[in-house]
């Protein structure tokens, strides 16, 4: 009887399980060039541009952290809605990101067109250059929709900021089903890209009446980081790598930082003294294996969270405006 039902539903086009399953072969018989077309494209683009690993790893966060994983974050903006792109704490996502998106979807609509979605290429590619920079290897279920909302004002609030408590940035991740465990290995990202100064000016800068900077800070790595931000109030784009040892490689350098003073952002020092937190930043300092292998796992499922299937999404022809 229920397989009769189900028949039935089939039948009226309201169930499809081809579309509700992911897979890491969903495109296979569909686009059979996809994914040597994906590593033909993030291979070029990360040669030309070095920084497209880290700016392409942290525009994953912020897509999947809104919407869930549906490339939103790569919707522009129209006089009619002002998109998630467009949001204060989105501005300063690096240009590279997007566009290696773009390229990839370019050449696949001309090899498959109207086949795989916006949000399955960011997911790859995320997980290629991650790879590509050294890191772990992990597994990218495919099948996921492009989504049909991306809204600025959703933004805020969704998404951890250096200002904030870690407790606050704990249950920013809590609630989207991740330990503090998990929360540490994905906060691992930080081993490359960069950081805007004006996101840890307040550390390093007239901290105390006693002192210049925040006493977490290596002395000298203050020191460092003032001349390196001096103009910055006028050159809002100065930055600063987030791990200044191995900036360009997916390591476990960045944990290694952490005692030692040198980690960037307020809530890098937060974190290696947390009590929550600070067994985790240690464990990874330690053994690199561990957090490539913790990062792995927390990246599928980070992959999974809220992705839009079948009718609940769609497949864009263009990454940045929806059909």
């Amino acid at each position: 009887m229920a397989l009769l039902l189900f028949s039935l539903l089939f039948f009226l086009g309201l169930v499809n399980p081809s579309e509700s399953r992911l897979s890491v072969n969903y495109y296979q018989k569909s686009c059979p060039r996809f994914s040597q077309i994906m590593q033909d494209t993030i291979t070029n683009k990360q040669i030309t541009s070095p920084t497209t690993a880290a700016a392409t790893l942290r525009l994953f966060f912020h897509d999947c952290f809104i919407e869930g994983c549906d490339a939103s974050v790569l919707v522009s903006s129209t006089p009619f809605n002002q998109a998630e792109r467009d949001a204060d704490m989105n501005l300063s996502l690096p240009g590279d990101g997007f566009d290696v998106v773009v390229r990839a979807k370019t050449a696949l609509e001309l090899t498959c067109p109207g086949v795989v979605s916006c949000a399955d290429i960011l997911a790859v590619a995320t997980r290629d250059l991650v790879t590509m920079v050294g890191g772990p290897f992990y597994k990218v279920p495919l099948g996921r929709r492009d989504g049909l909302v991306s809204r600025a004002n959703r933004v805020e609030g969704n998404l951890p900021r250096p200002t904030m408590s870690i407790s606050q940035i704990i249950s920013i991740f809590a609630v989207r089903g991740f330990s503090v465990q998990e929360m540490v290995a994905l906060s691992g990202a930080h081993t490359i890209g960069f950081s805007h100064c004006k996101e840890f000016s307040s550390g390093i800068y007239n901290y105390s009446r006693g002192s210049q900077s925040n006493p977490s800070y290596n002395p000298r790595f203050a020191e460092g980081l003032r001349k390196a931000c001096s103009d910055y109030q006028k050159n809002p784009t100065l930055s600063v790598f987030n791990d200044i040892m191995t900036p360009n490689k997916f390591d476990n350098m960045y944990f290694q930082n952490l005692p030692k003073g040198l980690g960037l952002l307020a809530t890098d020092h937060t974190m290696a003294t947390d009590p929550r937190t600070r067994q985790f930043t240690e464990l990874y300092a330690k053994n690199q294996s561990a957090f490539f292998e913790a990062f792995g796992r927390a990246m599928e499922k980070l992959g999974l969270y809220g992705i839009k299937t079948g009718r609940r999404g769609e497949i864009r022809r263009r990454c940045d405006a929806l059909n």
